[in-house]
């Protein structure tokens, strides 16, 4: 297979020869270019012709985000966008994910040391050149959206959504069209700290249900959802007829912390078949032991399908072990999602 080649894009000189020494000791991965600032990136662009951009997000002349959006505008490229560990960083980040970047990375010193690097950028550069630059969905509306009130009923129903690579925005599109009353929820999406507090308050602006970042001790209840925190697995636990979540530590799972599968398969034992999980785009097999444990278990089962899925590794998995009852195209999966929690008992 022919080397990623990759093309740096960061003002600050000492960061660009770190990422390009970090990079050029990974097998299959060429770094061809490095530029100081947009303009310069834009030339060497075009010139080199490379299959996937490191972008910093502060620069001089024109920041990375205005950048990245000329970028998907008129010449499209994977992007992985390098930004630091800060709420306002954190808020880039957000923003840099629904322009159009396929994966964003914390700054060594702000979520991960330096040696540790390595493992993620060459993670998150492979992620995006396996990636599918697919038409752009709909913004989401920056006003709160209606919250119903929450209900005083208790349902043993309970829904799981696990994602990675291009998640953020296939979530959005899942948690936009579900109505308020859906049954206590969780989601796994891979992110740092900080970032996953963001996606929490970005998801609560645009769900009809109560969105948080889960903080331990929560009981899953109709109208709540809770996203996963960077750092931590989150684990699904029983308490009588309560479900209970649970912040765990321990090692990454598939490099990944928190990771789908811990998450599955303490739903599979809490819940059995009274849980509905999904698995998005990702890349990967994070959630495809977690999902088979649930469908053994009696849970109903989905994941993305191919076309729709900016990477297929996580549902392919999926779909590869036998653990999906059904494949889906994104647009379908929150409709399904409904049909399946009313069919069952």
């Amino acid at each position: 297979m022919k080397p990623i080649r990759v093309l740096i894009v960061d003002d600050s000189a000492t960061v660009r020869r770190l990422l390009s020494a970090t990079l050029g000791r990974e097998e299959g991965i060429t770094v061809v270019g490095e530029a100081a600032d947009p303009y310069q990136a834009r030339e060497l662009m075009v010139k080199l012709d490379p299959d996937v951009l490191t972008l910093d997000v502060e620069m001089p002349r024109m920041d990375g985000l205005a950048f990245l959006a000329k970028i998907m505008q008129h010449r499209p490229k994977p992007v992985v966008v390098v930004s630091s560990l800060t709420p306002r960083g954190s808020e880039e980040a957000m923003r840099a994910y629904e322009l159009g970047a396929v994966e964003v990375i914390c700054k060594p010193g702000s979520a991960y040391r330096v040696d540790e690097l390595g493992p993620q950028l060459a993670r998150a550069v492979r992620a995006a050149a396996a990636a599918k630059l697919l038409p752009r969905l709909a913004p989401a509306a920056g006003t709160p959206a209606v919250k119903p009130p929450l209900l005083s009923r208790t349902t043993n129903k309970v829904l799981a959504i696990g994602a990675s690579t291009g998640g953020t925005e296939a979530i959005r599109e899942v948690m936009e069209r579900l109505p308020g009353d859906t049954p206590g929820t969780i989601i796994v999406q891979h992110m740092p700290p900080m970032f996953t507090t963001q996606f929490a308050q970005r998801l609560n602006l645009i769900s009809r249900m109560r969105v948080a970042e889960a903080r331990g001790g929560e009981e899953l209840q109709p109208g709540l959802a809770f996203v996963a925190p960077g750092g931590h697995h989150l684990a699904v636990v029983r308490s009588g007829a309560k479900y209970l979540l649970e912040l765990r530590g321990g090692p990454m799972v598939h490099f990944q912390k928190p990771a789908v599968d811990i998450s599955f398969r303490t739903l599979a034992a809490a819940a059995g078949a009274n849980a509905v999980g999904v698995v998005l785009t990702g890349m990967g097999h994070d959630g495809a032991d977690g999902l088979l444990a649930m469908r053994q278990a009696g849970a109903r089962t989905m994941v993305q399908d191919e076309a729709t899925s900016v990477v297929w590794g996580m549902p392919g998995s999926c779909v590869q072990r036998g653990a999906a009852e059904k494949v889906l195209p994104l647009q379908a999966i929150a409709a399904a999602i409904g049909d399946t929690l009313a069919g069952m008992v």
